[in-house]
């Protein structure tokens, strides 16, 4: 038997999703955009980030796919421009609210005991954390 998970679990990964999406664009941008001093070190880092938050993507939408729920296509709100510290505030940011959601999401599978999405957003969750350490470090937080 397939198990099913509730509209609002699916409905938080959507929300997952979307957040990997806005965080591919925005690294992958900052990559391009970044200048200065250090700016190709910084720039390395938007896009190793960037791919690794494709594969989050990747993973979520399967995992969706497997519940037979559409991953959405629509990425929340992306922040791009400004100077590089600018850069890294906004991509703090964007992981502090992914870390967010991505514990919320681990408690709502562990309340439906959907071990495999919990444990899912804790491997996704352990980078997540992996990647605003690096940019706070940028930033010298």
């Amino acid at each position: 038997m397939v198990q099913k998970a509730s509209a609002k679990l699916t409905d938080m990964m959507n929300q997952a999703i979307a957040a990997e999406l806005q965080a591919i664009i925005q690294y992958q941008w900052h990559h391009v955009m970044v200048k200065g001093l250090h700016s190709s070190a910084v720039a390395e880092e938007f896009e190793k980030v960037s791919i690794d938050e494709m594969k989050h993507a990747e993973k979520i939408a399967e995992r969706l796919f497997y519940f037979d729920v559409a991953p959405t296509i629509k990425p929340t709100p992306i922040a791009v421009g400004g100077d590089t510290t600018q850069m890294l505030k906004a991509d703090v940011k964007a992981e502090e609210e992914a870390i967010t959601l991505y514990k919320a999401i681990i408690k709502q599978a562990a309340s439906e005991g959907d071990e495999t999405t919990r444990r899912l957003f804790e491997e996704i969750l352990s980078e997540e954390e992996s990647h605003h350490d690096t940019f706070t470090t940028l930033l010298g937080q």
